[in-house]
């Protein structure tokens, strides 16, 4: 058989439990693929990602691969947007389901129904160098599916699990760099067929493999420090260990290296970046004229201010409270009624139109109807008072409201 399109229905299809993404037992069901995606504990699948990129609808351009195992048809390719299908019509279960926002998807596929051999050929040269596989799940693959020889990469991990244990490992400069066959013989280690074999003891073989480890996780090793270095970067006792049995002839062992924490330091994790918030709330979308042009300045005015505020003056955010005074004159002198009318008059509904956190903010910065009108005066008239940039931000929020609703388009 070559290939041909046939429609299945989802609850016929069954999802491949030997996917290089994350391979589970044979005897799985749908039901634990799903539940391993879901988890994703190895951050292969991002089924929250994909059903947003999928947006609106299913696209019968990308058709699931489908080989028959007898009566059984396997997705061999497709089986993340199968996944969405199968839990979008309840062939699966999902506690967190209304955390997906699915797309709509038939209840039947078109499919490309073809040979395990041809299947095979289509997922490699889908994934195989597309960066969606890491460097071990294309050696497993090539090695379990296209029947080549194990790569000294996936021969180490088998023999120890450093890879598996530490994903900071799993990248195509320590297969090709770090851990290649010929910086393994400057380590002292080779293999005997398939079985790892060390000139040293194992305690120092771990010893040795753990340091390389910690020196890619610190990035000692890296692509851009100590390329094409091993041995010179290791801790002293590791070299002195290497060079001392050197000469010594390589004897087979059984090793396991655990995961990093066992020996590698561990480093904390990075503060999240903080976002600033945005004047006016977010962007407005104004009628064309000069209260829209003025909206606009401002909004720059703000961003310089953002880009450049270790440079300037820490009276500058007043010039960004006599700014929003003078929209709101121009936003009210555009509708013929005083300013101060026009703050006090739509000032509730503004309110009520903000978010949780906008809301928040204008409390805590005391910005009230009754307040509304003497902060902003307080950019012409009070040049110290008006440096207070959280509450000019207060203000903008409420303003942002208020031109939405008199000036939105």
């Amino acid at each position: 058989m070559s290939q041909k399109i046939e429609t299945i229905d989802i609850h016929d299809l069954v999802l491949w439990t030997e996917n290089p993404r994350d391979p589970i037992s044979k005897n799985a069901k749908d039901q634990d693929v799903v539940n391993a995606a879901w988890l994703d504990k190895n951050e292969k699948w991002n089924l929250k990602k994909l059903a947003r990129d999928m947006q609106s609808h299913y696209d019968f351009s990308e058709l699931p691969t489908v080989v028959y195992h007898g009566k059984k048809p396997i997705v061999y390719d497709g089986n993340r947007r199968m996944i969405l299908a199968k839990i979008a019509h309840d062939c699966v279960s999902l506690a967190d389901k209304d955390a997906l926002t699915l797309p709509e998807i038939p209840a039947k596929i078109p499919c490309n129904v073809c040979s395990k051999e041809i299947a095979i050929q289509n997922v490699f040269r889908k994934h195989g160098d597309s960066g969606s596989w890491s460097p071990l799940d294309r050696d497993l693959f090539i090695n379990k599916f296209k029947k080549e020889p194990k790569s000294t990469f996936l021969k180490l991990d088998e023999a120890t699990g450093i890879i598996s244990n530490n994903p900071h490992l799993n990248k195509v400069f320590v297969k090709e760099e770090v851990f290649s066959e010929d910086k393994l013989s400057e380590l002292g280690f080779e293999f005997d067929d398939d079985e790892l074999a060390s000139k040293h003891s194992i305690k120092d073989s771990r010893a040795i493999l753990k340091d390389i480890s910690e020196k890619v996780a610190l990035k000692t090793i890296s692509t851009r420090n100590n390329r094409g270095k091993v041995v010179s970067v290791l801790e002293k006792a590791n070299r002195d260990v290497i060079a001392a049995n050197i000469s010594k002839p390589a004897k087979t062992l059984k090793l396991k290296i655990t995961a990093g924490k066992n020996g590698i330091k561990q480093r904390q994790t990075r503060r999240t970046k903080q976002k600033n918030p945005e004047i006016f709330g977010g962007p407005l979308y104004l009628r064309k004229g000069s209260v829209s042009d003025l909206h606009r300045d401002i909004c720059d005015l703000h961003k310089f201010y953002l880009e450049h505020k270790s440079t300037l003056s820490s009276t500058f955010p007043a010039l960004i409270r006599m700014a929003l005074r003078l929209l709101c004159e121009t936003a009210s002198g555009d509708l013929g009624i005083k300013m101060d009318e026009w703050l006090i008059k739509n000032f509730k509904a503004a309110k009520k139109s903000l978010g949780k956190d906008a809301g928040t903010t204008i409390f805590s910065q005391n910005v009230k109807e009754g307040t509304i009108v003497p902060l902003l005066h307080v950019g012409a008239h009070n040049y110290e008072a008006a440096k207070n940039l959280d509450q000019t931000m207060a203000v903008s929020y409420v303003v942002g409201g208020i031109l939405s609703i008199t000036h939105g388009k």
